[in-house]
């Protein structure tokens, strides 16, 4: 019974708190994602440690379920009539900034002198961003221009670029250390991939077609849950990209279905309550203590990270002719990072582990610094494109 009662109390208090957060975010400089972090970081293990451990325990479903959502929603706002315009755009800056990210970063980190396999592998894990935290912010935001619009296509495409680079990345270490057998990891990256791709197509075919047709309303948002959550559930279960896979499920359905728009606004209606507590338990599970051992070695890669997603969506700018407001702001709206990171340095760092406690260390450390910072920089860049 005392479970229970906790249970519901705190699920309670952190729906409660994003109301507040919702409030403070916009009296202050501070989007509601950070301010979210911040309260879980306080409530956390680091902190006050408050949140009950069946919460912590079940954090990754948590998570699942919400970048799922995410998955489908950005997956949705990538259609042929708001692509037409911009897919050159879109192509041309999401892996200019990610390519250029990695090449900067192995580069940085080799100057601080990091062996060269350590600084690939953290160049490449470096690409990453965080889908969540960026699309919260443009959310939250009431800018409604074509810049958030290009930020959110570059965003959707953004994890595939990162996997691909990592796998590269991971093939290269291998070859490196003597290992013939490096080609494997860019077939498992092909697989998982195209296997997400087919996957995301399968579910979304049909679902274009046959979603929409019942009553508007709870049958939607019905609709919309089972297809994300199905699409997700197949995904783990195949070890595909359940991110990927959403996402293309979502673009199917927004495509094809053009007798309604249903699922999408249903989803929206309810995934903010998903991503409140997702995101104070990202935050309660955010380690603080890794900030004090960043090192020389972190403060390259940060500073490394931050200058690679900024040149290189302003190259990818500068050769797509976007217009000035994308060439100076949109690196800037990139910089969050998240869990992703973190999963690539621990599949990294089982691969590979002599060097598991430098990734581990520098990943943790800098994802808990630019998830913090880094949805400060996107709402800054969406307001600074709202006003030219």
């Amino acid at each position: 019974m005392q479970s229970a009662s906790l249970f519901l109390l705190t699920i309670g208090g952190i729906l409660l708190l994003g109301l507040v957060t919702s409030a403070l975010g916009r009296r202050t400089f501070l989007p509601r994602v950070t301010l979210l972090l911040l309260f879980g970081a306080i409530i956390g293990k680091d902190m006050l440690d408050i949140v009950p451990a069946v919460f912590s325990d079940h954090f990754e479903i948590i998570a699942d379920m919400a970048l799922l959502m995410v998955g489908f929603l950005l997956g949705g706002k990538l259609t042929m009539d708001s692509l037409s315009q911009s897919i050159n755009k879109v192509l041309w800056i999401s892996i200019s900034a990610a390519i250029l990210t990695a090449i900067i970063v192995t580069l940085g980190l080799l100057w601080a002198g990091v062996t060269k396999e350590i600084a690939i592998l953290l160049g490449c894990i470096a690409s990453a961003t965080a889908p969540a935290a960026i699309l919260d912010v443009v959310l939250e935001s009431d800018y409604q221009g074509p810049f958030k619009n290009l930020l959110l296509s570059i965003v959707a495409l953004d994890d595939a670029w990162a996997l691909v680079l990592f796998s590269i990345g991971i093939a290269v270490v291998t070859s490196l250390n003597g290992d013939a057998t490096e080609t494997s990891y860019l077939l498992s990256a092909a697989r998982e991939i195209g296997g997400a791709l087919i996957l995301g197509l399968l579910i979304g075919l049909p679902a274009a077609y046959l979603t929409g047709r019942i009553k508007p309303g709870q049958p939607i948002l019905t609709e919309a849950l089972g297809l994300v959550f199905v699409c997700g559930g197949i995904a783990l279960w195949l070890d595909l990209s359940f991110l990927i896979a959403s996402m293309v499920m979502g673009a199917t359905v927004a495509n094809l279905a053009k007798h309604h728009e249903h699922p999408f606004h249903a989803i929206e209606g309810i995934e903010w309550p998903f991503m409140v507590i997702f995101f104070v338990l990202a935050g309660a599970m955010l380690e603080l203590n890794t900030l004090q051992e960043i090192g020389l070695i972190g403060l390259v890669y940060i500073l490394c990270r931050a200058a690679g997603k900024i040149v290189g969506a302003r190259v990818g700018s500068i050769i797509s002719r976007s217009n000035q407001t994308t060439k100076d702001w949109m690196g800037v709206a990139l910089l969050p990072q998240a869990g992703v990171a973190i999963g690539m340095a621990l599949v990294a760092s089982s691969q590979f582990p002599e060097y598991r406690q430098t990734l581990l260390s520098i990943v943790i450390s800098s994802t808990v610094f630019f998830e913090i910072t880094g949805p400060v920089f996107t709402r800054l860049a969406l307001r600074q494109a709202q006003r030219i």
